[in-house]
């Protein structure tokens, strides 16, 4: 019995022995083989990090040969007229906006204060036409632009001056008083009542660069022609006239405005008064 044991034992000592020597290979060339497998990723790793870097330092040389290639004659004279222009822009005053000078035909309706008196007949009468105070006028003006900063008081601001004229005509046909009362035989002589008005004015127009512009006439001189002349046979006055409007740019260079103006002299033309005011509109053309 003992010698069965014994027996038994040995044989399942040998077992365990030669199983130990078979696995014991197996597991050493399965850790081997991970290990040559981690040094490879390393290596493949390695290698191309080393050709980013190879790949950096031949472009460091292309740049750092380009910056030292000698310049050719055509290279050079491109940097001189870059020089040049360079130069020539900084010498340059600022840019300023277009002058925006503007030609215009105008009219409208006109009101006097009083309505006109006649001159004064042979036996010291002076007779009023009867005619109306309001009347319609017509004309036109040139803006001539100085500015379009206000003498560099205010930006976006043109002044210019306006050069206008503008007729009138108050009533047809009507009895001057120099024919036909104390003359026998002799026919009053007729005139139409009319007006004609020249000015010259500063013109301040505000947002320059818009296409729709208000403005204002601060102040402007008149020069009234009436025709028939006054009871001093005087046809000639001066006044002023104050004025506000705006203009819209319909198309490229087409304007369209409208204004009002009150125009005051500083006496009367030896009884006849040109007092008044006048609305309008206006067609203009800038250029």
């Amino acid at each position: 019995m003992i010698k069965k044991t014994k027996l038994a034992l040995g044989i399942a000592t040998a077992t365990l022995t030669m199983t130990g020597v078979l696995v014991s290979p197996q597991a050493a060339a399965g850790t081997k083989a991970q290990h040559h497998a981690e040094v490879a990723g390393v290596s493949s790793k390695v290698d191309a990090l080393e050709a980013q870097l190879q790949a950096m330092q031949a472009e460091i040389s292309r740049l750092r040969a380009e910056a030292n290639r000698p310049r050719t004659s055509a290279d050079s004279a491109k940097v001189q007229e870059l020089d040049q222009w360079m130069t020539s822009v900084k010498s340059k005053p600022a840019k300023e906006y277009a002058k925006d000078h503007q030609v215009a035909v105008r009219g409208g309706w006109m009101h006097f204060n009083d309505n006109r008196n006649g001159t004064q007949t042979l036996e010291g009468v002076n007779p009023a036409f009867g005619s109306d105070r309001d009347a319609h006028y017509y004309g036109g003006a040139f803006d001539f632009n100085v500015n379009n900063d206000l003498f560099g008081l205010m930006d976006h601001t043109s002044f210019a001056i306006e050069l206008g004229v503008e007729y009138a005509q108050l009533a047809e046909s009507k009895d001057n008083g120099l024919g036909g009362t104390g003359l026998v035989g002799r026919p009053a002589a007729q005139a139409d009542v009319n007006q004609l008005r020249v000015s010259a004015s500063p013109k301040i127009r505000f947002m320059h660069g818009s296409k729709l512009r208000p403005w204002l006439i601060p102040a402007g001189l008149d020069i009234n022609i009436i025709s028939p002349p006054s009871n001093a046979i005087s046809v000639l006055n001066t006044g002023m006239q104050f004025g506000a409007g705006a203009d819209y740019e319909l198309f490229r260079g087409i304007v369209i405005g409208a204004d009002g103006r009150y125009h005051h002299s500083f006496d009367d033309v030896d009884g006849v008064d040109t007092d008044g005011f006048t609305l309008g509109g206006s067609v203009g053309f800038k250029f």
